[in-house]
């Protein structure tokens, strides 16, 4: 079955854990925002926080666990490869988080990238389908 956009529907993955997920997006540019939002909430995530910089970011990873965050690389105040590089000094936000970067531009980051920790690239624009399959690949926590 096929929604209004074309995307396949298929039913709500969700991490091993069986349960949704605490997830933040965070970038400069309002309407990735709210796609992704909507796309994760479609999937039955709907503890879904935003940020509109790295420094926003790194504010709702002190205040809140999450599960996953889907991270611009460009942003202001902070870049993305620099709340990388935070969450790696703070084993205890680290050791629960999946980091997967959101990016036109990140095929020249991936090795660093995947140096750093994060989990995979999603190259903008992304698909519902490329959120699911992210969600369902997650290690069980």
């Amino acid at each position: 079955m096929s929604d209004a956009s074309g995307e396949q529907r298929s039913a709500a993955p969700r991490a091993a854990t069986g349960r949704p997920l605490r997830v933040l997006v965070a970038d400069d540019f309002e309407p990735v925002r709210t796609l992704a939002v909507r796309m994760l909430e479609k999937l039955g995530h709907h503890e879904v926080s935003e940020a509109a910089d790295g420094q926003e970011a790194v504010q709702a990873l002190e205040r809140a666990p999450h599960d996953l965050l889907l991270l611009d690389l460009s942003m202001p105040r902070m870049s993305g490869l620099d709340v990388v590089r935070w969450v790696n000094n703070r084993p205890e936000i680290g050791a629960v988080l999946t980091i997967v970067v959101i990016s036109a531009s990140a095929h020249d980051e991936r090795p660093t990238l995947a140096e750093l920790g994060v989990s995979r690239v999603l190259p903008k624009p992304f698909r519902l389908q490329q959120i699911a399959d992210v969600i369902a690949s997650l290690p069980r926590r």
